[in-house]
């Protein structure tokens, strides 16, 4: 737990300085590894993006650019795996859920449009690619 505490806490503190603070309002004795979610957030009030990623295997990855107005859940289970969502240049609100079960699947989705909105994407097998476009 330490371990992994050491690990995450830098880029928690890159995240909180990379972000707009107003750091007059920071009481930088009371910033720990326990808070420093909360702080962020509390500088950052309008931003709505929630992402639960989930990944049970090896060499899965996730790459998401998104908008402040999108909720995504990813389950990626099974080895090299990989998503690719991309909606940051528009500012429609999506709630989404994408579920993969299986070996060196790839999925790309890029945009979002009304018939994307509250999409739900189950994948079950290996060796698929999945290129998906909304515009």
């Amino acid at each position: 737990m330490m371990r992994n505490l050491v690990y995450i806490l830098p880029f928690l503190i890159l995240i909180f300085f990379s972000s707009n603070i107003r750091s007059q309002q920071v009481d930088w004795g009371q910033i720990n590894s326990a808070n420093i979610m909360d702080i962020i957030a509390g500088q950052n009030p309008d931003i709505g993006t929630y992402t639960s990623t989930v990944q049970i295997g090896n060499h899965n990855s996730a790459q998401l650019f998104i908008n402040e107005k999108t909720s995504v859940s990813l389950s990626q289970i099974g080895d090299h795996n990989k998503l690719f969502y991309v909606n940051s240049f528009t500012d429609i609100e999506v709630k989404n859920t994408i579920t993969t079960q299986g070996h060196n699947n790839i999925i790309d989705i890029t945009g979002s449009n009304s018939i994307s909105e509250n999409m739900k994407m189950n994948i079950k097998g290996d060796n698929m690619t999945i290129f998906m476009r909304n515009y």
